[in-house]
C-alpha cells in the first residue's frame, strides 16, 4: 500500500508521519510526504528533526510540494487537516475516495485536524509527534484489518 501525507509547507506534520510511519517497518507499505505550499527542496524543521533524533527515528528528508504523479501513485492520501483534504479535492478530483484526513480515517468521531507546531517551541513538536505516533499506530491497526477504538 502506497500512503502519501500532507500538510502545509512539508515541514513538520507530514514528515513527523512519514518518518514515523516508515520506522515502524510495515511489510508491503511505502510512505511519502508532501506540502500543499512546500518550496522544493527545503529541509525538515530543526524542531521536527530535533524530536526525531530524540526518539532515535532516522531523518532523511527533503521538502517537497504535492505531485500529480505522487496523487496517482498513491492507494491512500492523509492530510493533517480538512482544509488540504478540500485542497486536494479541488485541485485533483480523482483522489475522490482514497483522500481523508487522517483523523477522520482513523478516529472517525473526532476533530479533523492534527494541530500545527510551526513555530512553536520543542515541547509543542514533541506533542505533535505523540498526536501523529499515536494515529499511526491506530492507522496500522485499522490497516491490518483491525479495529480502531
Amino acid at each position: 500500500m502506497n500512503i502519501y501525507f500532507i500538510c502545509t509547507g512539508n515541514t513538520c506534520r507530514s514528515p513527523l508521519a512519514e518518518a514515523i510511519l516508515r520506522n515502524k517497518k510495515i511489510d508491503d507499505v511505502q510512505v511519502k510526504s508532501a506540502g500543499i505550499y512546500a518550496l522544493e527542496g527545503g529541509e525538515i524543521s530543526e524542531n521536527a528533526k530535533a524530536v526525531l533524533e530524540q526518539e532515535q527515528i532516522p531523518v532523511n528528508h527533503i521538502t517537497s510540494q504535492v505531485k500529480h504523479a505522487d496523487i496517482e501513485w498513491a492507494d491512500l492520501i492523509l492530510t493533517m487537516t480538512l482544509a488540504h483534504k478540500n485542497m486536494i479535492l479541488h485541485s485533483f478530483p480523482e483522489a475522490q475516495g482514497k483522500t481523508f484526513t487522517l483523523k477522520e480515517y482513523v478516529v472517525p468521531f473526532s476533530s479533523k485536524d492534527v494541530s500545527d507546531p510551526f513555530g512553536g517551541d520543542i515541547y509543542t513538536y514533541k506533542q505533535t509527534y505523540l498526536e501523529l505516533n499515536r494515529l499511526i499506530d491506530e492507522l496500522i491497526i485499522k490497516l491490518s484489518g483491525g479495529s480502531t477504538k
